[in-house]
């Protein structure tokens, strides 16, 4: 598996996981609130932080309705306008995410936004319901930047269809994103067995966009099953209006995400089986080898009144215990005295 780059950080196999801030439009349109949200996510020890830039004409005509989800009455287009984020924010956001030693990145829903993007973020990112959109991901595509998809409500012949999209159109620096669309999405749904599908299935560094109102479950989980990426939604406070707020983690809870996601990989380790360090006292201590219990003379046989397989302890390590049969009958080419460990020379 070819990892992907992305800024100064590599994502894929052998690299830290890669954790995004998903801000979203949870700046609900006040600049200084999306700035907080910068200086937050990075307090709390993530690698990126994720805004997204739409504009309502682009996602649902004027007539779309009300949604059911959101348990709203007002019209799903009003709702979406409400939540634009200005463009001209852009530069300013990608700036002060540098500033405080994130990288900035942006999903985006349509060609223009790309456009508009594209100066400011070393990848993008093509939410659920946009990656059936093949004009949008070309033009995303034809970018030259890393592109991560995020595979809510897709089947796998869905996702075999856009990551086939990608490479013809020339990009095969691309991570997926196991997603459960469902906000917030029950524990029970997330399904992070899938993003081993995509590993097996695609040949790329996946992840877990994850929609669960818990912290910990859901991204060590994925850590643990191998993921490279993270990407977690969070508020200021889960107090705040707009639709996304309730279900996103504040931020003790997003720094203790970040916290067991590390310990985490600390626990998983390498893939040699090798002693480890730490093991090398009791390595030394406890691991058993042959001891004489009793004077043994010179020409004397070995038996098993006079030899044993024991914990060494603080003695010198004898022969291994694989070897206890075959030592027994032959002869001491020595006097070995009682509590000792067995040498080769020992051995006539």
């Amino acid at each position: 598996m070819k990892p992907v780059l992305i800024e100064r950080q590599s994502v894929g196999c052998g690299s830290p996981c890669f954790v995004i801030a998903e801000a979203g439009s949870n700046h609900n349109g006040d600049l200084d609130l999306a700035r907080r949200q910068i200086e937050v996510a990075a307090r709390c020890g993530v690698d990126a932080i994720k805004f997204q830039v739409f504009r309502a004409s682009r996602m649902y005509p004027k007539s779309a309705g009300t949604s059911g989800y959101l348990k709203s009455s007002i019209a799903i287009y009003d709702i979406i306008s409400a939540m634009e984020m200005p463009y001209e924010w852009i530069p300013i956001l990608a700036e002060h995410s540098r500033n405080h030693g994130l990288i900035f990145l942006a999903s985006v829903f349509d060609e223009e936004s790309v456009e508009q993007v594209a100066p400011y973020v070393p990848a993008f990112k093509i939410a659920s319901y946009e990656m059936t959109h093949v004009p949008l991901v070309e033009h995303v595509c034809k970018q030259g930047k890393p592109v991560i998809v995020s595979t809510g409500t897709a089947t796998l012949a869905e996702v075999e269809e856009t990551v086939e999209v990608c490479r013809q159109s020339g990009n095969d620096d691309l991570i997926l994103l196991q997603c459960t669309a469902s906000y917030p999405a029950p524990l029970d749904t997330l399904n992070i067995r899938a993003m081993t599908t995509l590993a097996e299935n695609f040949d790329v560094p996946v992840g877990l966009s994850d929609h669960s109102r818990d912290p910990v479950v859901g991204p060590v989980t994925a850590v643990a099953c191998g993921a490279s990426m993270l990407e977690k939604h969070f508020t200021l406070s889960n107090e705040l209006p707009g639709p996304d707020h309730a279900f996103a983690v504040e931020p003790s809870e997003l720094s203790l995400m970040v916290k067991k996601v590390r310990e985490v990989e600390k626990v998983l380790g390498v893939k040699e089986k090798l002693p480890g360090a730490v093991e090398d006292e009791l390595r030394a201590f406890a691991r058993r080898s042959i001891f004489s219990v009793a004077d043994i003379d010179e020409g004397q046989p070995f038996a098993s009144d006079n030899i044993v397989v024991l914990r060494c302890g603080n003695k010198q390590h004898g022969l291994p215990p694989r070897d206890y049969h075959g030592l027994l009958g032959r002869k001491a080419a020595r006097f070995i005295p009682a509590d000792t460990g067995i040498q080769s020379d020992d051995v006539d």
